[in-house]
Formats: structure tokens, sequence, C-alpha cells
């Protein structure tokens, strides 16, 4: 279950119920926006949030940003009522809180087909993550991670996990090693993305670029964000060097020679070229693409 190429850097937060900030949110470049009709919204405005992200969807330009939600768990009354509206708008991707267990993600996909099918969507065309938010669901983040082919990410979402764990927050981040790696593992295993925590400090950039840095060598696509500002921190921690870039080109270019060729075998220097060296290749000049450090055609930019 491949998930889609493209990046997934920054999933930033918009809360459903600010009519400023959801008509706005394309404007920062996140790579996903995802509206919130959960913790951000007060249990008064629930209704109202999800009629304003309906509309919003249905009338507002995101640009190429992926388009997420994150609606109501279905131990809410406002559960099915998300599905069937924002499966209705059009929505991208429903990110599913406080998953715990494959059922979960079944009795989702089972209402996104009926909503699909009631409101004339292609079957198939809304897609599923899921938060992991406890300590049960790290325990069956695999099975969660492959519980569906919609499914594009799982994520992490720190602030839960860590009271379910009778912990909190630490500047180290120790507390969260062992989920954020099994996370990681089961996200890899399913062929789907690795979300990171937000960081809700926003007085605290070290920190931020501290617990970016760290995420981004441990391998996750990119992290969930709170505030506009941190869109371009995160793309700076995943920017590739010069090096890196020159090194993709030359990849690039012996796939290119090897096509001209027509031949199956990818050399570079006289040594043969395995697939995960292209595969990485791909990924750094999506980066630098994304960063603008190339131009249209590949070359590298210099600043």
């Amino acid at each position: 279950m491949a998930t889609e190429e493209r990046l997934r850097r920054t999933m930033m937060f918009v809360p459903g119920n600010n009519p400023a900030m959801v008509k706005d949110a394309g404007i920062f470049g996140a790579d996903s926006i995802m509206f919130d009709l959960e913790d951000a919204v007060s249990l008064d405005e629930k209704d109202a949030a999800r009629y304003l992200v309906y509309q919003a969807l249905k009338t507002v330009d995101y640009g190429d940003a992926e388009l997420v939600v994150r609606i109501n768990g279905l131990d809410t009354p406002f559960y099915q009522n998300d599905i069937k509206a924002m499966v209705k708008a059009g929505i991208d991707v429903i990110r599913l809180p406080k998953v715990e267990s494959v059922e979960m993600i079944q009795t989702l996909e089972k209402l996104v087909i009926e909503a699909e099918k009631q409101f004339g969507r292609e079957i198939g065309s809304t897609q599923l993550m899921a938060a992991i938010e406890s300590a049960r669901g790290v325990v069956n983040a695999n099975a969660i991670a492959m519980a569906s082919t919609r499914m594009i990410g799982i994520a992490l979402s720190a602030e839960d996990y860590t009271t379910d764990m009778k912990t909190h927050r630490y500047p180290d981040g120790q507390e969260l090693s062992y989920a954020r790696n099994v996370i990681l593992q089961a996200a890899r295993a399913a062929g789907i993305a690795a979300f990171d925590t937000v960081f809700t400090d926003l007085n605290d950039e070290a920190g931020f670029y501290r617990e970016t840095e760290l995420i981004h060598q441990l391998g996750f696509d990119g992290k969930s964000l709170i505030n506009p500002r941190q869109i371009d921190m995160v793309n700076k921690v995943y920017e590739p060097s010069q090096q890196e870039i020159l090194n993709a080109q030359n990849v690039i270019a012996a796939i290119e020679e090897a096509r001209q060729k027509g031949s199956g075998v990818i050399a570079m220097n006289g040594q043969m070229v395995d697939r995960p060296v292209v595969l990485r290749a791909e990924r750094v000049m999506r980066l630098a693409k994304a960063n603008h450090l190339v131009d249209m055609e590949g070359n590298y930019i210099e600043k």
C-alpha cells in the first residue's frame, strides 16, 4: 500500500471555528492543511465549525496543498456528521484521533464508503490517517498502519500519549523515544507517511529546531504544526545540502544515460547504482525543487 509520492513535511493545524484562519490557510505554503473539528473547537461550536470548513472546501482555492480534516472521535455525537460533510465537500484525507485498534479504522472506512456512494464521490477517493495518542495505540501501531489501503499516514500526538504514560513533555524528548520509533517503523512497513507531534512552545525556537532535526534524522516525513511561522523552520531542516543535490543530480544523470542506452543497469563512476540510492536521489531532488534550490531543469541555483 504505497503512499502517494508527495512531500508531507508540514501539516498545519487550522481551527475549524476560525473563519479568518480557515480562509487564509492556503497562503502560508504548508504541504498539508489540517482543519481541526476536534480539540480546537468547543462543544457548542461543533456544528458551526463543520459548516464553515465544508463551505471553505467548496469555495476556497488552497492551491497544491493536501487538505486534511481531523474529525471528532467515534465516541462523540459529531463523528458521523463530520464524516458525511467532509466526504461530501471532497476532503483529501480524514484524520481520526485517538486510534487504538484496527477496528476503529475499519469502522471509519465503512462509513466513508457509504458517504462516497451517497454523495457521488469516487469510491476510494477519500484517504485516511490515524493519530496515535495512547500506549494501546502505540502497541497496535503496526496493525493500524496496515488497516486499510486508504491509509496515507500515522501521526504521534504527544500530549495525550504522555498523559496516558503518566509523564509529560521534556526538553530532550526521551519520553517519546519509544513511541516515535514504533510509529516510524509501522509507517515504513506499511509504505505510508509518519508525522511527528506538534511543538507547542512558540517562544522556544531553539527547542523547535532541535526536535525537528531529531525527527528528520530518524526519518519522519514531517511534523504537525500549530503556527504558520513554523513552516519555513521545518522546511529549512529538511532542505538538502548543495553536496546532496549534486550527488542526486549525478544519480539522475546516470539513470537517464542508462535509459537512453536501453540498459537496465545504472552505473556511476564505474560502480552500479542500486535502488535505494535511486530512491534517495529522487527524494533529494523533490526536496530541492520544493525549496527552490534548483531550477525547472534541476540545475542548482547558487545563492
